[in-house]
């Protein structure tokens, strides 16, 4: 099939790559001049494992293409997907207008009947709007040209996005047109090679609710176990074995039960905001979306807290080791990122920072600690303890897992681990003379 992506965004570069593997004809657009030219020669703008040589490969075999004229892309073209950013206005809704002037420069330029797809995450009632713009555009021109819109929200996990694609549990599909909905089934079947059974075909509506919902719900389970961690640890109960007696429960399962010091990055937050924005502009007062919002907020906290508390409220002439500066591991993002919140309450309260991240420092340099005072970066994680009082564990990357503690007890001014993912095993530290907190159990 002809496919026009606009948006070269982290949605719309994955979708429209693996649409590409599959053999299909892509072009992605994007009105960023140097992000275009930069992905013609195969330059990514984002870090995603396996995503380079992908778009390298579709490149050369000519299915894969980069342009900055959505006016001439959009003709003959089959399907159209709208992946643009929606980003959170001041009141916790979705920011449209970029949806909506993509879908006015379709209407200005289709010429052939079309299926305009949201791909990007969107609220209930944006198919609508999305029709009303185009249909109006149309109408400027008076031509009358059949097209459809389509709800098919992405499920995809940063850091291994490319193999929820390939390989999807499930593709929802929201349409009101039984032809949209088939040739968008057309365009999947390749991803599901044994059973079309996981492509769930519903209303417009109820697809673009999916999205949320499942973030919300997916929110809400990090919150609750981070809430009971707190509990925990004031009773003196060890969080890590409460969650292995719940995730023994089929009904609960271990999937985002583990405590840590707040979820982040790009879908979470904003979408939690934006379906609890959704529900008041409707009259209802969503009450646990809104507590699940509040705990992660204070969640963010725990950690520098617990470093208050050992180190005092003035944390002048105190140096800490960040190991971990994105929001997950296996991505460069940083947006809401805990690091960004415990980072600068330290570094308000007198500490100096020394950090390392495997992707993300960068993306910390040039754009989310720009301005905060007081931090150094290092290309190494044991470069980072030289000389800092404390090392803090702010993101879970394979790297962390098994360090030297020799070398950090050498390295450290004094032997503290301030652990935001519980990733060691506390008796095997205190056994080493290491002082070792971790988030829901005291010591």
């Amino acid at each position: 099939m002809n496919l026009t992506v606009i948006g070269t965004g982290y949605v719309g570069l994955v979708s429209g790559t693996c649409f590409a593997e599959m053999g299909n004809n892509v072009t992605c657009i994007d009105i960023d001049t140097k992000k275009i030219e930069a992905l013609k020669n195969g330059q990514i703008p984002i870090y995603e494992p396996g995503l380079e040589p992908m778009v390298a490969r579709n490149i050369k075999n000519e299915t894969l293409h980069f342009s900055t004229d959505l006016s001439k892309h959009i003709k003959g073209c089959e399907i159209a997907f709208i992946a643009v950013g929606t980003p959170m206005g001041q009141d916790g809704s979705a920011d449209l207008q970029y949806v909506l002037k993509v879908a006015e420069q379709i209407g200005q330029h289709m010429d052939s009947p079309l299926i305009i797809v949201d791909k990007s995450t969107v609220p209930v009632g944006t198919a609508d709007k999305v029709k009303e713009t185009i249909q109006g555009e149309l109408d400027k021109r008076k031509e009358s040209i059949p097209f459809d819109v389509v709800s098919n929200p992405e499920f995809l996990k940063e850091g291994d996005a490319i193999n929820d694609f390939l390989k999807p549990d499930r593709v929802v599909v929201g349409s009101d047109n039984e032809e949209a909905a088939k040739k968008m089934r057309q365009l999947y079947a390749p991803f599901f090679r044994s059973s079309m059974d996981r492509l769930i075909t519903m209303d417009v509506k109820s697809a673009e609710m999916t999205k949320y919902v499942a973030n919300a719900m997916l929110a809400t389970k990090i919150s609750f176990m981070n809430e009971v961690a707190n509990i925990c640890e004031l009773v003196g109960a060890d969080v890590n074995k409460v969650r292995i007696g719940i995730g023994s429960d089929s009904r609960i399962g271990y999937s985002f039960i583990y405590p840590g010091s707040g979820y982040g990055g790009s879908c979470f937050p904003k979408d939690v905001k934006a379906l609890k924005r959704t529900a008041i502009e409707h009259g209802y007062t969503p009450q646990l979306i809104g507590a699940v919002e509040d705990v992660n907020d204070r969640q963010k906290m725990v950690v520098a807290q617990k470093v208050l508390n050992r180190f005092g409220e003035n944390l002048g002439g105190k140096t800490f080791a960040i190991w971990g500066l994105a929001f997950k591991p296996q991505t460069d993002d940083m947006r809401e990122a805990p690091s960004i919140y415990i980072i600068k309450h330290l570094v308000e309260k007198g500490a100096k920072i020394r950090a390392y991240d495997p992707k993300a420092m960068e993306e910390a340099r040039e754009f989310y600690l720009k301005d905060v005072p007081n931090i150094s970066y290092f290309d190494s994680k044991y470069d980072t303890l030289k000389g800092a009082d404390a090392m803090i564990l702010l993101t879970e990357w394979k790297e962390f897992r098994s360090p030297d503690f020799n070398e950090i007890k050498k390295q450290l001014n004094e032997a503290v681990i301030f652990d935001g993912r519980n990733q060691y095993n506390d008796v095997l530290l205190e056994n080493m003379g290491i002082e070792y907190y971790q988030i829901g159990k005291s010591r």
